[in-house]
């Protein structure tokens, strides 16, 4: 069953997103009136090591005041390719350089409110170059084993969406 999107208005906008009000028709003929968030894309990067060890960053949201886990993640500028925004990302935030990236996945993480597409890189290594710019982005950064990824998640020490599918993605390809 497809609903139809029959027009939308913006209601508030800033450089970060911008909040619609759509008219929607439902199947049956009938219409509702829906808020839907328009966003710009993300970029993350996930650095894997010889070892099968991940690069993630220990950090606190203060929306739903939670620490965990994360990949390196941020917009990408209009001036800048997916890559390019995961590759700066990641020495941004860590103070790693990444090694050759491919893509890995791309996912929406809430695309029944939202049109959020984070596309995640993989990066075959990482070279360490200094402190990261953003030092102010998390407490901590690690190498952690791709096999204590699951055991994570299921404790909520990987919380955010894209890190969790991800990494999962990554623990299944890699390890045996």
């Amino acid at each position: 069953m497809r609903w139809k999107n029959l027009g939308e208005h913006t209601v508030y906008e800033n450089k970060w997103l911008t909040v619609n009000l759509a008219d929607v028709e439902l199947p049956d003929g009938r219409h509702l009136d829906h808020f839907l968030l328009r966003q710009r894309p993300v970029a993350l990067c996930a650095a894997v090591n010889d070892q099968n060890e991940v690069l993630l960053l220990w950090r606190h949201r203060f929306i739903p005041d939670t620490w965990g886990w994360e990949l390196p993640a941020g917009v990408v500028d209009a001036s800048e390719t997916l890559e390019e925004a995961a590759a700066r990302e990641m020495l941004e935030e860590t103070g790693w350089r990444p090694g050759r990236l491919t893509p890995l996945i791309t996912v929406e993480p809430s695309n029944g409110l939202s049109d959020a597409q984070h596309h995640v890189y993989l990066a075959d290594g990482a070279e360490y170059v200094g402190e990261p710019e953003d030092y102010f982005e998390s407490e901590k950064r690690e190498w952690i084993s791709l096999s204590r990824i699951p055991e994570m998640i299921a404790a909520g020490e990987i919380r955010s969406a894209n890190a969790v599918a991800a990494l999962l993605v990554l623990h299944n390809r890699l390890l045996p």
